[in-house]
């Protein structure tokens, strides 16, 4: 049974007489107007759409108030930097280093961070989702299941926009093209915006194809103008090397902008750690809290601006340190490209 397959038991996007929904006709019309897309075009993909009740059910609140999760970095660390992704991201390397250098050599992003993010969005395609995405963005942008958060609903129907341009501009197939629960796509997981934005035809294919479904040097190359696009500072690794005071707490931030800098950092009784290279120094910093309330324990860490790049991605610190910590675990059985030291080679 195919878990991802649309379930149309409530209907499609049709009235009785085979004609659109009003919402989609009038979101129809609207599309075809401000992208100069043919309005038939569009009411035929949007005419094909399916009700997708997984996507539905996956995003659907609970029924009954629950008590705030409580946050546990040791053990999310533990699901996303595992075995199976330190051993299969070092294949994964050693199959695409031309890609990987390359990419790395135009937008300063070290490979080990370029492996790490498609080994944790899908386990180096392992894991890219059997949604039909036309199917989920439809259904998340007018079926969305929480009525408090209006915002998501549009956020999706943008995201729909974007799927239909593409399919216009003969980049990607909307009748076909699958990805997640969410509608992301390929092996690096791009929303539709993500790849009109910073998707990269890496492997100059005359047709101009992107595929971030099957071609790992497409893959890296966007996630690379990705991370770049969003601040990526070549040069600069994703933690600073620095002895926090020992009453750190004080000086933690949220947000995904980092807040202070090294002289303020200093000041509070920070210390560079020896031998290691100072560029960083000139940066703006963040000191982030990874906390693990089941265990009480925290982990506090000088984050640099490519720290906040990663967060664009995902805005979780959690995911954003697990891709630099399974960077760093990758990177030093390949031999080089430590985030943390990323214009040193590190020892095997």
């Amino acid at each position: 049974m195919n878990t991802g397959a649309s379930e149309s038991a409530r209907g499609d996007f049709l009235q009785p007489d085979g004609q659109l929904l009003p919402e989609l006709q009038h979101f129809a019309q609207e599309t075809a107007q401000a992208q100069s897309i043919p309005l038939d075009e569009i009411v035929a993909l949007l005419s094909s759409a399916r009700y997708n009740a997984q996507a539905v059910r996956l995003m659907t609140p609970p029924a009954t108030p629950q008590r705030r999760l409580r946050r546990a970095w040791t053990s999310y660390r533990k699901r996303h930097v595992d075995p199976v992704r330190i051993r299969r991201g070092v294949t994964f390397w050693q199959d695409n280093r031309i890609s990987l250098d390359a990419a790395s050599a135009r937008t300063g992003v070290p490979p080990s961070i370029l492996v790490a993010i498609v080994g944790i969005e899908t386990v180096y395609g392992s894991f890219t989702g059997n949604h039909r995405v036309l199917d989920t963005l439809t259904t998340l942008g007018f079926r969305f299941p929480d009525p408090t958060r209006p915002q998501r609903q549009q956020m999706f129907r943008d995201q729909l926009v974007d799927l239909l341009v593409l399919n216009h501009e003969g980049k990607l197939n909307a009748r076909t093209v699958e990805g997640s629960f969410a509608g992301a796509i390929g092996l690096p997981q791009f929303m539709p915006g993500s790849i009109m934005r910073y998707a990269v035809n890496a492997q100059g294919n005359s047709d101009g194809q992107i595929d971030l479904e099957h071609s790992p040097a497409d893959a890296i190359a966007s996630v690379a103008a990705f991370l770049q696009a969003h601040g990526w500072v070549r040069g600069v690794p994703v933690f600073a090397p620095i002895r926090l005071p020992a009453n750190p707490a004080r000086l933690v931030q949220d947000g995904l902008q980092p807040l202070s800098n090294w002289p303020t950092l200093q000041a509070a009784g920070g210390q560079a750690l020896p031998g290691a290279e100072t560029v960083w120094q000139s940066q703006p910093l963040g000191v982030i809290d990874l906390q693990d309330e089941i265990l009480g324990t925290h982990d506090y860490r000088t984050a640099t601006p490519n720290f906040f790049a990663i967060t664009h991605y995902n805005h979780s610190y959690f995911y954003a340190a697990s891709v630099a910590d399974l960077a760093h675990e990758i990177a030093v059985r390949v031999g080089y490209g430590d985030p943390n030291q990323p214009n040193t080679p590190v020892d095997k």
